[in-house]
């Protein structure tokens, strides 16, 4: 979901959801506010997405719609960061679980006690020693602290459904334990009523505290298991350091509190630190742990100038940074709002279950009615209405919405969050549902299978030349350039750590290379062009060497010294490591790996064919790469596409999923439903593995849910017993209940088991390290 210029969006907090029947309703009446454009609840992560017209509603109209609808709205105080907010959101569910083990733990206890007195009355030995109406009695004493402190927030929540005309899994509990309950009470306080119609006054107040407990523990475990669903947003949020050594002004160095660090201030990071928040290097340098962004377990040089991201842990050297965004604005934050956003989104394999869910509990309360009037109405007369009753009871509590409206939003928690631990932030369940159909992926090879960066691959002397001494003198000249040719000259040289010499006389000629005058001779550097004006000409070795460079689409840099050319660069945009292995994958999966470039046809064949490609589109301008895109589509591929540029944006919106590298533009990143932290082709491998193993699970969940409601209804309602004489305990009917939704959470976890496999050792190191550990 994203707001247009014309309106906002905003979250919240939803209280009191207890199934998918609850979300069902409170969208629905988010919906139906004037100025609500649309509105999407997610019952897992228990929050709503609205996007409003800013001049028709506003977030407290919103909120008294929750309100109207029964439910309520965690209040969020101004300004906090996504980060903030989760915490106190823990907080208090943390205490919400502490209060509801109190309350299973009374309902378990009191029906310890309950079951073998009941038990009792089916020993015909004792039936004539007791005194059945006061065991009946001392039973009820038992029961009405379970209903009274235990099950009250079922009651409660029915009761308030009821006033705004409505139904959710509550309504179920209350309903089916309740009429066991009223019909106990009835026979305990008016047993003779019972037995001059020739019943027994037989009692259920085991059947209502067991179910009560039963689904009181599946609930414990529920929301045990959906606070590990939401673990990545904890681990981000725990590598947030808590203070910052702050250098002020005088060289003061003082230890303060993250939240008071001010842009403009200058911190220092010594070895063993986190980096405080985001800036840029001012003095030193060092080796960063950036493995919380990337994934990348190996650490990233930095130097002066270079930028450095709060939680980043520095390894070896100390430096000073200057603090350039704080608080909402860093990195890390940036990335726990996307989580978290990605985590609360819903994917549209969702849609069958949520249509299911809406209209969920007024059915099974239909099919628990129909299943009554059948066994009053068919079932011998002495046995006809506790038969109707607990058949009745059965139906009500066998039903569960909640695995159907926790089998996919909880397999996109995990799955997002084990995507953010390596790297690949996904922007919505959307893109990370469509990744999995994709069967084409698109690569543009600038900066996405190259550097996207000229470097010297090859570098030759003529045979009487020192090659460390021309080394030397060529980095001389080129440092007093800009051109990107002469920072990878540069880069090459300080590589292999040749003497740094000093160049006077420096002049730049446009279009052709540089000259200058070290250690007393000229030196001139450029193209065959700059040779031909200055007079200069080619060996025949070294003509050679160049021409070999050339048919390999390379840039040659001519040198020269004194007057005669005594070397060759071959400088060109380098193949990324894993480039190779990435598309060997991608390709392993099933899928057609396509080259997009605007290099001539021959120089596209070569780099193709060095990769593993075997289609590939030449000379494409920037503006026609979504049409690339388009003619894909149109032969019915479905395509992601790779990218990192602006140029790039467009190709991205129009694929059926985007994929930015997090090394390219904002304006990619925007335009992709999911973006890579590292610039390696090996995010994309994990991306689309995710999302296969994703579905995987959201699929299982789903027949899961549907075979398990498809199957207990039936036999709830006694459709076994004309047949076998199989009827099914409410006790059962309720432990069954509660076991649904944990086997659904239980499934969704399998992915915290989730690796990206390793391409030559470049995706996670040998302890299977990622990117938020």
């Amino acid at each position: 979901m994203s707001a247009s210029p014309e309106t906002e969006i905003t979250t919240l907090d939803i209280e009191g959801m207890t199934c998918a029947s609850c979300a069902s309703f409170v969208e629905k009446s988010l919906s139906r506010t004037p100025g609500v454009q649309s509105a999407i609840v997610n019952f897992a992560t228990e929050k709503a997405t609205i996007q409003y017209l800013p001049d028709q509603a506003s977030p407290a109209t919103l909120r008294e719609a929750v309100v109207q609808a029964g439910y309520g709205v965690t209040e969020r105080a101004p300004d906090t960061s996504a980060a903030e907010r989760s915490a106190e959101l823990d907080r208090q569910k943390a205490a919400a679980y502490q209060q509801l083990k109190r309350r299973f733990w009374v309902a378990a206890g009191l029906a310890l006690l309950i079951m073998p007195l009941s038990m009792l009355m089916l020993w015909p030995a004792l039936m004539h020693r007791l005194n059945m109406q006061w065991l009946n009695y001392s039973l009820l004493l038992l029961t009405l602290p379970v209903l009274a402190y235990s099950g009250r927030e079922f009651y409660n929540s029915a009761w308030n459904g009821l006033r705004h005309r409505t139904a959710n899994m509550d309504t179920l509990i209350a309903v089916g334990t309740g009429a066991a309950f009223l019909y106990s009470l009835a026979a305990t306080v008016a047993p003779g009523f019972f037995m001059r119609r020739g019943l027994m006054p037989e009692v259920y107040y085991d059947t209502t505290a067991t179910i009560i407990a039963l689904i009181l523990l599946g609930k414990v475990l529920e929301l045990r298991a959906k606070t590990q669903t939401s673990a990545a947003i904890r681990t981000l949020m725990g590598l947030q350091p808590k203070t910052a050594r702050v250098v002020r002004p005088g060289g003061q160095e003082i230890d303060v509190p993250i939240e008071l660090v001010q842009r403009g201030d200058v911190v220092l990071v010594r070895p063993g630190e986190k980096v405080a928040t985001d800036g840029i290097i001012e003095e030193g340098h060092s080796a960063v742990d950036e493995a919380m962004l990337t994934g990348e377990s190996l650490p990233v040089e930095k130097n002066v100038g270079d930028l450095v991201f709060g939680a980043t842990l520095n390894k070896t050297g100390a430096f000073r940074f200057r603090v350039t965004k704080t608080g909402t604005d860093t990195m890390l934050a940036r990335i726990v709002q996307l989580v978290e956003d990605a985590q609360g989104s819903r994917a549209p394999i969702q849609r069958l279950a949520d249509k299911v869910s809406a209209v969920f509990v007024p059915t099974v309360v239909g099919i628990a009615l129909l299943t009554f009037a059948l066994w009053f109405a068919l079932a011998p007369a002495e046995t006809r209405l506790p038969l109707a009753l607990v058949n009745f009871v059965a139906v009500l509590i066998i039903a569960c919405p909640c695995a159907l409206g926790l089998a996919t939003p909880t397999a996109i928690m995990v799955g997002t969050g084990k995507g953010a631990e390596y790297g690949v932030l996904v922007r919505n369940a959307e893109a990370l549902e469509k990744a999995h159909q994709v069967n084409t992926v698109l690569l543009d090879k600038t900066g996405t299978i190259t550097r996207g960066e000229p470097a010297v691959t090859d570098y030759v002397t003529a045979p009487d030349q020192d090659m460390g001494q021309l080394l030397a003198l060529i980095a001389a000249v080129e440092r007093q350039s800009e051109h990107p040719l002469a920072e990878a000259v540069v880069r090459y040289a300080d590589a292999r750590q040749v003497v740094k010499l000093p160049a006077t006389s420096f002049r730049a000629v446009e279009g052709q290379g540089a000259s200058a005058t070290v250690d007393g001779r000229d030196v001139l550097i450029g193209n065959q062009r700059l040779l031909s004006e200055a007079g200069i000409g080619l060996s025949a070795e070294l003509s050679t060497q160049a021409e070999t460079l050339l048919t390999q689409a390379k840039t040659v840099l001519y040198v020269a010294v004194a007057g005669q050319v005594t070397g060759l660069l071959g400088v060109a945009d380098t193949v990324r490591p894993t480039s190779a292995a990435a598309i060997r994958r991608l390709q392993s999966m099933g899928l057609e790996v396509v080259m997009m470039t605007g290099d001539n046809p021959q120089t596209a064949g070569q780099m193709a064919r060095q990769v593993g490609i075997t289609r590939y589109f030449a000379e494409v301008l920037p503006q026609d790469k979504a049409g690339k895109v388009q003619e894909l589509q149109a032969e019915g591929r479905i395509v992601a596409m790779v990218g990192d540029g602006i140029n790039d944006a467009p190709a991205l919106a129009q694929a059926d999923v985007g994929l930015a590298m997090g090394s390219g533009t904002d304006v990619a990143m925007e335009a992709a439903g999911i973006t890579l932290m590292r610039s390696d082709l090996g995010g994309v491998v994990t991306a689309l593995e995710l999302s296969r193993q994703t579905i995987g699970i959201i699929r299982q969940n789903l027949f899961f849910a549907f075979i398990y409601n498809a199957l207990g209804i039936p036999v709830a309602a006694g459709l076994l017993y004309p047949m076998f004489g199989i009827l099914l305990s409410p006790m059962l009917a309720a432990a069954a209940m509660a076991l649904s939704s944990v086997s659904v959470l239980t499934n969704s976890l399998r992915l915290r088991g989730f690796r990206p496999p390793q391409l030559d050792g470049s995706l996670a190191d040998e302890s299977g390290r990622g990117g938020l550990r």
